[in-house]
């Protein structure tokens, strides 16, 4: 890359599933990062993905501006990529999706600094009646353009890739449960390759796409809450019962163990949130706020997820190979 096409890009949650993409996928475009986090010390294998000195992390907190501020010092494009998804002490989702997401857009703005993308999550505006977690998000996308107007928003729907939430927790589930629990059976997802949300972001900070606009970022496939837990099971070459959870015992299953230690398994707010569909909406097809405008044509499941779901089969990496035609 020519050196004075070289950016220095701040990438806030840079050392999360999406963000350690995204970090590989700049420096392989020859920029210069720095990943942004609450421990930096926990963040040092990110520096690996660069050549000596092209990724640095720094501190920061969405609670402390100051520190934003220092992250976001001489950058020529800004990038926030943080999000939970249930909330614990001061991290609320107020604080992290709405307040955190307004701290960064208001430094950004003060620097100068000429571009600002950030992540949401797809069905938020549809969600945000029965969900603290979308009302939240959507809160935050327009916390952002109100600040900076010429702010890009990517939605991506359910995302998938060797380290991903989703995939793995139902993948662990099958290994240790009798049966699978189905949610909301009938719910559509269209879950989107890790590749291909940090491929939009890159190109979304090069300027290939309009500005001040959501974009909706969903797979080639819509399947259901139940065909995607049969793909886990086929995945996983295992054979267990999908069984129908009545919502109000599973919101009272979540309501313990939201008071046990831990990361919950599943919160009520999430409950909420599978009930409504997640699949990029009309609108944005129509108005071309999908993959059209960044020309990427997503890729499908079936070419990934076997590359990672074997591990939760019986015998793991063998059946794998026995699945292939292997002689193991």
């Amino acid at each position: 890359m020519d050196r004075l096409a070289q950016k220095t890009v701040t990438v806030f949650g840079g050392s999360g599933f999406v963000g350690m993409r995204l970090v590989q996928e700049l420096a392989r475009a020859g920029h210069r990062v720095r990943v942004a986090v609450r421990r930096p010390d926990l963040a040092l294998p990110v520096k690996t993905f660069g050549v000596v000195g092209q990724i640095q992390t720094v501190q920061a907190n969405l609670r402390y501006p100051h520190s934003v501020q220092h992250a976001v010092r001489d950058a020529d494009a800004v990038i926030n990529l943080v999000g939970i998804g249930a909330q614990a002490g001061a991290q609320s989702f107020r604080a992290v999706h709405v307040d955190g997401a307004k701290t960064i857009a208001e430094a950004a703005k003060a620097a100068g600094v000429p571009v600002l993308v950030h992540m949401s999550a797809l069905g938020v505006d549809r969600a945000a009646d029965v969900s603290a977690y979308a009302a939240s998000k959507l809160g935050g996308e327009q916390a952002i353009l109100q600040v900076f107007p010429e702010a890009v928003i990517l939605r991506p729907s359910i995302i998938f890739g060797p380290d991903d939430g989703f995939f793995n927790l139902m993948g662990t589930l099958s290994r240790m449960l009798p049966f699978m629990p189905l949610i909301h059976g009938k719910t559509r997802f269209q879950p989107v390759y890790v590749g291909d949300v940090a491929r939009a972001f890159v190109m979304a900070m090069d300027g290939h796409v309009k500005t001040g606009r959501a974009y909706e970022l969903g797979g080639p496939e819509v399947v259901t809450h139940r065909e995607l837990l049969e793909r886990v099971l086929h995945e996983t070459q295992r054979k267990k019962a999908l069984v129908p959870m009545p919502i109000g015992a599973t919101k009272m299953m979540a309501s313990v163990m939201s008071v046990m230690p831990g990361q919950p398994l599943i919160t009520k707010d999430q409950i909420n949130l599978l009930g409504v569909d997640n699949v990029v909406s009309d609108a944005a097809i129509k108005e071309k706020r999908d993959f059209t405008a960044f020309d990427i044509a997503p890729v499908p499941m079936s070419a990934i997820l076997p590359t990672y779901m074997w591990r939760f089969r019986k015998r793991g990496q063998f059946d794998r190979h026995v699945s292939e035609g292997t002689t193991v």
